[in-house]
C-alpha cells in the first residue's frame, strides 16, 4: 500500500512539474495547448506514460509526435526542476481521447433528451 501511495505522489509531482515546464519553458507554441490528464509510472519508476489531451483535436497527432521528439529535453528540464527523485523517468507521451469521447457521449445524450421532449409534446 505504501509503495502505491508513493507512486501516486511521484506521478502527481511529475504531472504538475511537466505541465509547468510545458507552459512556461517550451518554445513550441503547440505545447501551450496541451493538458496533461495523467501520468502512469512503471513499477521501478524508470519510465512514465504521460497522457495528454490537445485543445485542437486536428493537431493532436502531430502535437504528440512533437512531444515525443522533445521527450529528452523535457526529461532534462524535469531533472533540473525542484523535483527530488533519484531516477527521472523516461517519458512517453500518449494521446488521451477520453475528453473527446466524453463530449461525444454528452452531445448524444443531449440530442436523445431533446428528441424525447419533442415526442412527449406531440
Amino acid at each position: 500500500m505504501a509503495q502505491g501511495n508513493r507512486m501516486d505522489r511521484v506521478a502527481g509531482l511529475v504531472q504538475t512539474t511537466l505541465a509547468d515546464i510545458l507552459l512556461k519553458e517550451a518554445e513550441d507554441k503547440r505545447f501551450n495547448m496541451v493538458t496533461i490528464t495523467s501520468v502512469s509510472l512503471a513499477k521501478d519508476m524508470s519510465s512514465a506514460k504521460v497522457f495528454v489531451s490537445v485543445w485542437d483535436d486536428d493537431q493532436s497527432t502531430e502535437t504528440v509526435v512533437a512531444l515525443n521528439k522533445a521527450a529528452a529535453y523535457l526529461r532534462y528540464a524535469l531533472a533540473q526542476s525542484k523535483i527530488e527523485i533519484r531516477v527521472i523517468p523516461q517519458l512517453k507521451f500518449v494521446y488521451d481521447d477520453s475528453t473527446v469521447r466524453g463530449n461525444r457521449i454528452s452531445s448524444l445524450l443531449n440530442q436523445a433528451l431533446k428528441n424525447t421532449k419533442l415526442d412527449d409534446n406531440e
